[in-house]
């Protein structure tokens, strides 16, 4: 008798995935496919191919082992067409199911398909369970409000989901929000614990053939490869996290130190968002970890906060505003993505190490990603579609529903409002104040004017003097514009003419464009 023809995306593998849901193994087959089309709609990182494809290639083989059909194609695979529809339709002309079923996809471009692909097959699109806040009840949540404010959201999915809280009802320690504890400034020699990184085992190594072969033009270092790519790795890695390093998390999370990638941070974003590990049982890990005295509770409160207030929050803001929110552009920035993004090769010191970190392993922590490369590009006035690519194709943790809103939305203001209460513009004297870069860095970043001046102090009243018209209104913006109206005429000129010369560096010809997927051998 025929079957079910259940599709498995590669950021979907997890045994638990609603898709699975009621199947017979013995009846059904499990159809997972390397199509093209993914691996080139951006020229993603050469490591977040690599761990995507390896990660999918050791899920199979697990469901194989516990007795699943499971129907794999390979990207080099002869007849593989490169794309989900066609893949989708092929194998429903060699198993003829009874009905094919998908968990729904993360982002927007590929429901589209599934929705095509519905209208001449028995398509079932299943709701993705692994979230803890479904679009349907975020929406709710985001009827009628101008601003859709995260902490208010994080504070209702603490009380569904019973995180961190008193018998009583009430938050644990008496408070929602420790953030204030969590932004220590780095002493002097701050040294972290090494990661245990995972050897490539026989398919890893499999894949970082294919990947140096075909995408080996791509941005971003290859090797080394010790990501992990199972879900007992990736469980490893959580108990390494909860163990020796969540302790330190909440006061240096906000640290940024030269040859530091990672700091206390968990590191397990791309494996949690592959599926890998589910988002209540981290939770629920950290949460044992306060409660039988291992961590400290403001530790622990940031950590959560980040996976059951910030992941689901900007998941729900992603599907409540598309399709039209990869057009918004509130402040009208037009400048190119500069050359630096892609080599490194800039002056500014915080940069050219964010941009270093990120091409080495595919990861940079987030207040790097904000403050830093974020921050630059909303102050120097980037091209906001430009730099949610970049963001999408750099980092192994990234697809467009958490990738948008935390560019768009909250690094470049791109939404007027609609996430931030401002936008996270800062001058170089932030970035000294929270990392040890600017040490290292020819430029000053207590001077605003001058040869060795920071460029961040410049383009920070720069943004806000050529922003004016639709900031100054902001209430958490009068202190910055009163201090802007303080000073002298002859003061702000110079320090515009300071960013206006900085800028004129990056206008140059032949503004920088990603790296481009070497031309791909036909697969058929």
């Amino acid at each position: 008798m025929p079957g079910t023809l259940r599709l498995i995306l590669g950021d979907q593998l997890n045994a638990a995935i609603s898709s699975l849901r009621g199947a017979d193994p013995a009846r059904d087959t499990v159809l997972m496919a390397e199509v093209r089309e993914e691996a080139t709609y951006v020229p993603h990182h050469q490591k977040k191919i690599a761990f995507i494809f390896s990660a999918m290639r050791h899920f199979a083989a697990e469901l194989r082992d516990a007795g699943w059909n499971v129907r794999y194609v390979k990207l080099e695979d002869k007849g593989n067409t490169g794309s989900f529809e066609a893949e989708i339709d092929r194998a429903a002309r060699d198993v003829r199911p009874d009905q094919i079923i998908v968990t729904e996809p993360g982002e927007w471009r590929v429901r589209e398909k599934f929705l095509a692909c519905r209208k001449r097959l028995p398509l079932e699109i299943r709701a993705d369970d692994r979230f803890l806040c479904s679009i349907a009840e975020f929406q709710k949540w985001a009827e009628d409000r101008k601003q859709l404010r995260m902490e208010f959201f994080y504070r209702e999915m603490r009380r569904r989901h019973g995180v961190l809280l008193e018998k009583n009802g009430m938050p644990a320690g008496g408070a929602w929000n420790y953030d204030a504890e969590n932004r220590k400034g780095p002493p002097k020699g701050l040294k972290f614990l090494p990661r245990r990184g995972h050897e490539p085992d026989a398919i890893t190594q499999e894949v970082l053939e294919l990947v140096g072969r075909r995408f080996g033009k791509n941005f971003g270092d290859l090797l080394p490869f010790d990501l992990a790519v199972t879900r007992a790795q990736a469980l490893r890695d959580l108990d390494l996290f909860i163990r020796k390093l969540l302790p330190d998390f909440g006061k240096y999370q906000d640290d940024m130190l030269a040859g530091e990638a990672f700091l206390a941070h968990a590191r397990l974003s791309a494996q949690l968002n592959a599926g890998l590990l589910l988002p209540l049982e981290i939770c629920r890990r950290a949460e044992k970890a306060w409660r039988d005295d291992k961590a400290p509770l403001a530790a622990v409160e940031g950590f959560v906060r980040q996976i059951l207030g910030w992941r689901e929050y900007v998941r729900g803001i992603y599907w409540t505003r598309m399709p039209g929110f990869v057009e918004e552009n509130y402040l009208e920035a037009q400048r190119p993505l500069p050359q630096f993004y892609w080599d490194a090769q800039t002056d500014m010191n915080c940069v050219a190490e964010a941009v270093t970190q990120t091409r080495r392993h595919a990861y940079s922590h987030h207040i790097q990603r904000l403050m830093v490369t974020g921050n630059f590009a909303l102050l120097a006035g980037l091209l906001p579609s430009a730099v949610c690519e970049w963001y999408l194709l750099v980092y192994a943790d990234a697809y467009e529903w958490v990738e948008l809103p935390n560019v768009l939305g909250m690094a470049l203001f791109g939404d007027g409002g609609r996430m931030a209460s401002k936008p996270y513009a800062a001058s170089g004297r932030y970035i000294n104040r929270m990392s040890n870069f600017c040490g290292r860095c020819r430029f000053n970043p207590n001077e605003t004017v001058g040869e060795t001046a920071c460029p961040f102090n410049s383009l920070y009243w720069d943004f806000m003097d050529r922003n004016r018209a639709k900031l100054q209104g902001n209430a958490r913006l009068f202190n910055v514009y009163a201090s802007w109206n303080r000073m002298t005429g002859d003061k702000r000129e110079a320090i515009l003419k300071q960013a206006a010369s900085f800028l004129r560096t990056l206008d140059v010809p032949g503004s920088a464009r990603p790296p481009t997927t070497p031309a791909l051998k036909s697969l058929t």
